[in-house]
């Protein structure tokens, strides 16, 4: 037998010189880039969704931060690490907490960057080959505030209808949630202001500006129920009508005006009536005691009149007590209890636009109206055709952030009284910019901040009276008129004067009972999407919080 030593050496000899296997060699050496290609296509993606999942992290960090500040660099890194991580849950990225950066060198604004390393898994292999399967991954982040603010005027629907369904129970709570959306995203004082304007057929803006010199009296002392609301020079005269016609002489011995002016004394005493005292004189032929009875018997007449002092009578004057006044007002322009009434218009009017009152004096009594001014109106339940039976509970709030005010104001609403949107939406539009009835509005500084002005218009039903027209209880065109009102490519009206100043308007509909849909609320909404129509009372709450989310998201830049 041959020695094993030698059958080994052969065996080997013949393994190294044959070439049959060079395929699978080479498919052995190829199969490694060939898997970590593949490996790092999925390692890449892994690495991709890490970074999206930090940049989600790093956004909401900023966001949070940016409602805590200010606070020192300490406070910011321990803050935005807790935030951070905590946002971002496991993640295959190795992330040191020195990697993140928080920059707040500039006022009102963080700047925020993170990075950190990804090591291929799959893809490690190519490490083999000498190639990095370590990356960086990294997020940037910023968010500045304050440079864009809020006023919004929350016009609400105050009438008996919302008593209904509890929406006004709803609307309290959508309310309030709203106030506190909005406290939320102010970061100082004056980033949010909000007014509320209840109303109703009227609107209720305080009895305590009586004094005002933008008020107009014409309508509230004709009212025959407001007769007795004053008080009269003369005792014992309770109205206006036996006030007036009452007096007193100067010789008190008169008692009415025609037996006062009627009486007097001549500065000759032996004269008695004003006709011989103006006359007096002597004659020459002194049996004749007067001038013709002289001077036909020939003789001289001389003239000497008296002067006579005539009674004079000092009407009593009636002066109103305004301060009984109820506090509301209705739409501005003539009264139809006027002769000068020209019924209200359908383009800018007093009633529809925000032009100053003037500044002239009414006389007391109001002997003429001035349409220019914001006639006060009294809760008495009249029948004239330009009295109200109805006013808010609550009165309007001016801007503020006071948010005790806000909501202390939005629990005193108490449902009564007819519809009338245009009144709302007027004095909700001049509330964010002053005058009138509300206090000059907030300076407004342009320099540093954009500014954003919102009406919230929300109504359960649709017009059916204003100072002019209807009956408070079925729809009225002429309401809606003035409120809105297309003709060919012509538009006009409060909404639209309104949204033309730059004003955007949310208009909700709350339809509980079977009400057709408002197109005049659609029209009055600045777009589509701004216009809600709602069939239940629980819905007020959601759509406030929508509308809150995307007022308070104005408050962000970035």
């Amino acid at each position: 037998m041959e020695p094993r030593s030698r059958v080994m050496r052969r065996l080997l000899s013949r393994f190294w010189s044959d070439r049959s296997g060079n395929i699978a060699l080479i498919f052995g050496l190829a199969v490694i880039p060939v898997l970590g290609a593949m490996g790092a296509a999925v390692d890449y993606s892994v690495g991709n969704a890490s970074r999206t999942a930090m940049q989600a992290a790093l956004d909401n960090t900023a966001l949070m931060l940016s409602k805590e500040m200010p606070l020192s660099q300490s406070a910011l890194n321990t803050n935005g690490w807790n935030i951070f991580t905590g946002n971002l849950g496991p993640s295959p990225v190795v992330i040191p907490q020195g990697n993140l950066v928080i920059d707040s060198s500039t006022t009102n604004k963080l700047v925020l960057d993170v990075s950190g390393s990804y090591t291929m898994g799959l893809g490690g292999v190519l490490k083999l080959v000498g190639l990095n399967t370590t990356f960086t991954v990294g997020a940037h982040s910023e968010v500045q505030w304050g440079n864009s603010r809020l006023r919004v005027a929350l016009v609400l629907d105050n009438t008996g209808s919302m008593s209904q369904s509890n929406k006004i129970g709803a609307l309290k709570t959508a309310t309030t949630n709203l106030i506190a959306q909005l406290q939320a995203a102010a970061s100082t004082n004056g980033d949010v202001y909000i007014s509320i304007v209840p109303f109703v057929n009227t609107v209720n803006v305080g009895a305590s500006n009586y004094n005002a010199t933008w008020i107009d009296w014409y309508d509230w002392e004709h009212d025959p129920n407001n007769a007795s609301k004053g008080t009269c020079s003369k005792s014992g005269y309770t109205s206006q009508s036996t006030c007036t016609s009452a007096g007193t002489c100067s010789k008190s011995q008169y008692t009415t005006q025609s037996t006062c002016t009627s009486a007097g004394t001549c500065s000759k005493s032996q004269y008695t009536t004003q006709s011989t005292c103006t006359s007096a004189g002597t004659c020459s032929k002194s049996q004749y005691t007067t001038q013709s009875t002289c001077q036909s018997h020939s003789g001289t007449w001389t003239s000497a009149p008296g002067t006579w002092t005539g009674g004079v009578w000092t009407f009593a004057n009636w002066t109103y007590d305004h301060n009984q006044w109820n506090g509301c007002v209705a739409d501005r322009g003539t009264p139809l209890n006027y002769s000068g009434y020209t019924g209200p218009g359908t383009g800018a009017g007093p009633d529809q636009d925000l032009s100053a009152p003037s500044t002239n004096a009414q006389p007391n009594p109001a002997t003429a109206p001035d349409s220019t001014k914001y006639p006060a109106e009294q809760s008495s339940g009249t029948t004239l055709p330009w009295a109200f039976s109805n006013c808010p509970a609550q009165q309007v709030i001016p801007l503020t952030y006071d948010w005790s005010a806000l909501n202390t104001a939005v629990q005193g609403m108490s449902p009564n009284g007819s519809t009338n949107q245009p009144i709302g939406v007027v004095l909700g539009w001049l509330s964010l910019v002053g005058g009138g009835p509300f206090p000059t509005a907030p300076a407004m500084d342009t320099t540093h901040y954009t500014y954003n002005q919102y009406i919230i218009l929300l109504s359960d039903g649709l017009n059916t009276q204003d100072r002019w027209q209807g009956d408070g209880s079925t729809t009225n065109t002429g309401v809606d008129s003035r409120m809105y009102y297309k003709s060919g490519s012509t538009i006009s009206g409060t909404c639209q004067n309104a949204k033309n100043a730059g004003i955007k308007i949310y208009a909700v509909q709350v339809n509980t009972g079977g009400d057709p849909l408002s197109t005049l609320m659609q029209s009055c909404a600045s777009d589509p999407s701004m216009f809600f129509m709602l069939t239940s009372s629980s819905a007020i709450v959601t759509t406030f919080q929508q509308i809150g989310t995307a007022l308070a998201n104005l408050h962000l830049s970035k």
